[in-house]
């Protein structure tokens, strides 16, 4: 079960940041995507699970639903400290109020990894190559993959206004790697000038700043409709044989 908050010194320098407040309409099931089954346990298991593992890693801190009644009942062996808070009704809320209980176990100057609940699939050594990658850097960054398919601008009726130039576009994935402090400070700002961002780096790029794009593997996907979840289970599967 999650760990109950109690303010102490910390040294630790890497912290896992998961927000998982959203209810995932698109999913038409009955309960939170980052609850449904995948692979005997919940999709928020394996996530957890991914994160905890990494050597680097020293604590979890989840940001759930006021109303979620479902994570209470889940039960996580993990070997790193999970800490648990009140999200909100926008990822950058959810984002910023986990930012801001953490600050009771983490410096201003340690680093966040924020992920996605429902991205179970996340490889340890793509966590590890963004660590590793960005570790001195003085801004931070994000997993990605390089853009493959032909892009279209489209209308709201979804026709076709002009293809997009792919050479420098990017899929952006998590997790996403901040200061603790700089992305807290951004966050407010952005929330403060009505920029609701539906990512962190969005966020730094808002303050002036340029996240670095670090390249991971293809198969860190997001779970968000039904056939995710199968290709998801894949994925799980193919890693266990790697």
């Amino acid at each position: 079960m999650a760990s109950s908050l109690e303010t102490h010194s910390s040294s630790l320098n890497y912290w896992a940041i998961v927000p998982a407040a959203g209810v995932g309409s698109r999913m038409n099931a009955g309960l939170p995507k980052q609850y449904l089954p995948l692979c005997g346990e919940a999709v928020i298991s394996h996530t957890l699970k991914r994160l905890a593992k990494h050597p680097a890693i020293s604590g979890l801190m989840v940001a759930v639903s006021e109303n979620d009644t479902f994570w209470d009942e889940l039960d996580f062996e993990l070997d790193k400290p999970l800490y648990s808070t009140q999200g909100g009704s926008e990822r950058c809320y959810s984002v910023l109020n986990a930012l801001r209980a953490l600050a009771n176990y983490a410096d201003d100057n340690d680093w966040v990894l924020v992920h996605d609940a429902a991205r179970p699939c996340v490889r340890s050594e793509d966590i590890h190559r963004l660590i590793d990658s960005l570790k001195d850097d003085v801004v931070g960054g994000l997993l990605a993959m390089p853009v493959k398919d032909t892009m279209k601008r489209a209308t709201e009726n979804h026709s076709v206004i002009d293809t997009v130039d792919r050479s420098n576009m990017w899929h952006a994935f998590t997790p996403q790697m901040f200061r603790l402090g700089m992305l807290r400070e951004a966050l407010e700002r952005a929330i403060e000038n009505n920029d609701l961002v539906t990512d962190e780096a969005s966020a730094i790029e808002l303050s002036g700043l340029q996240p670095r794009l670090i390249e991971g593997h293809a198969d860190n996907i997001k779970i968000t409709r039904p056939e995710d979840l199968v290709l998801a289970e894949f994925y799980l599967q193919q890693q266990e044989q790697d």
